[in-house]
């Protein structure tokens, strides 16, 4: 079994590139597919057995919220799965291991940190969005549990990041899986059996989170490869967190920057009232099935040219880079589609509501024809940072999508307040910040630079 982990990675630096890509990317597509549904269960749960309200509270502002927290430590920690990715395709060991135990080491203290901090930080975090005031105490309690699994979820998500970065995407698929499949059984009977309601619903998932947390902990303490993990051998590399951080910082404030602007959205959306939330947050639902999709792909360029660039085969690289960009965009084509055409249907698995679902329906057909406008900032911001190159796709990101969608919200949707105004700064900010990375990417990039030479 060690055996043939280490070979998949030694395939993803040798074997047929779009191959390689896809068998990389399934097992992920799989595992945030199931991800998805991990965080929607709670939501199609409370929907239907406690209501619209109790909807707001778990998908709502709750959910921007921890998008926005979870995804910059996530970012940030994408710093190591780079480098463990690079080290890995060069063959150094002794490096991974470094690599390993520093990260490791560093989602424990930042999981206690954000526990602690967003305890106390609920209540003022969730009252600057403007969440209404019938959803906010429902809220309150959500969170405040959901904080009490920080730990859990930070270990699991570094764990499957670096199973991800040497080329293992198989078994964070499985672990997911396992997860995702208790966490529906415990909300089933915490929320419907025990009618716990919201609590009941946050219990269920750190529960399950630790549950993936064990499997990873123990499966990167059993391999024999080089990214093993000995308990004995934690610390902070105080060097080696300096070089995670210089990649994976960018990563983790575009992460920030991107919630941030996603919350000033979610406030704006909050003056709409409760329908208007209830069916953004049932649409944010239905949505994820393309951000999965174009997530995984992000995900598996990064790895590819990871570990490509650590092994100096920069051909693979640049024809990895184009591969990869022609499957998404054909699989996005593809996703706008099926969710334009019967997305109207994922919408009756979160609420009975009429009026709900129908302003639902009106947001899923805006937004999914312009889904194919975002896929090239994913798949090039995933490619410069699978080379190192970070700090440049957040500032474009900064600018292109997150100063813009917020001048925006602030200044163009007052004129007129309805939701196609506040939606459409979405393409807007996609289209601007795709072109920059285009630009970026072929004339300016290190990876440009050297497919002229």
């Amino acid at each position: 079994m060690v055996r043939k982990h280490a070979e998949l990675g030694n395939q993803i630096t040798e074997g047929v590139i779009w191959q390689q890509i896809l068998l990389f990317f399934f097992p992920i597509l799989f595992g945030t597919f199931f991800q998805q549904l991990y965080n929607a269960a709670d939501a199609m749960i409370v929907g239907r057995f406690v209501g619209k309200e109790a909807l707001s509270a778990v998908a709502g502002s709750s959910g921007m919220l921890v998008q926005l927290i979870v995804g910059f430590f996530v970012g940030l920690s994408s710093g190591a799965g780079v480098l463990v990715s690079q080290y890995y395709g060069a063959r150094r060991p002794e490096m991974v291991g470094y690599a390993v135990h520093t990260v490791v080491v560093f989602s424990i203290l930042a999981g206690i940190v954000m526990t602690v901090l967003g305890i106390l930080l609920t209540p003022w975090m969730l009252a600057s969005m403007g969440t209404p005031e019938e959803v906010q105490g429902l809220s309150v309690v959500y969170m405040r549990v959901y904080f009490c699994g920080m730990v859990a979820n930070l270990v699991y998500n570094t764990g499957a990041s670096i199973l991800r970065a040497v080329g293992d995407s198989r078994r964070p698929l499985y672990f997911l899986v396992a997860s995702c499949l208790v966490n529906i059984a415990l909300d089933v009977v915490l929320v419907v059996v025990f009618q716990m309601g919201v609590t009941g619903a946050a219990l269920a998932t750190i529960l399950s989170q630790l549950l993936s947390a064990v499997l990873v902990t123990v499966t990167l303490m059993r391999t024999k490869d080089m990214h093993h993990l000995d308990i004995r051998q934690l610390h902070l590399d105080g060097r080696m967190l300096g070089r995670m951080i210089r990649i994976g910082f960018p990563a983790g404030l575009q992460s920030v920057m991107y919630g941030l602007s996603n919350v000033i959205i979610q406030a704006g959306i909050n003056s709409l009232g409760t329908n208007t939330v209830a069916a953004w947050a049932s649409y944010s639902k239905i949505d994820g099935l393309f951000w999965m999709m174009v997530n995984a792909f992000g995900i598996s360029v990064t790895t590819f040219v990871g570990q490509n660039y650590g092994a100096g085969r920069l051909d693979r690289v640049r024809a990895g880079v184009r591969s990869c960009m022609t499957m998404t965009v054909a699989a996005s084509v593809m996703m706008s589609v099926l969710i334009f055409n019967w997305g109207i249907y994922g919408y009756q698995l979160f609420t009975a509501d009429q009026e709900v679902i129908q302003i639902g329906i009106a947001m899923m057909r805006y937004l999914s024809p312009v889904y194919v406008t975002y896929v090239s900032i994913e798949i090039l911001s995933g490619a410069l940072r699978g080379a190192g190159d970070s700090w440049i796709p957040m500032v474009m990101c900064l600018f292109g999508v997150c100063a813009l969608r917020v001048g925006w919200i602030l200044f163009a949707v007052p004129l007129n307040r309805n939701i196609y105004m506040i939606m459409f700064s979405y393409p807007l900010t996609w289209v601007i910040t795709t072109l920059m990375f285009f630009i970026y990417y072929e004339f300016f990039s290190q990876l440009g630079r050297k497919g002229r030479r």
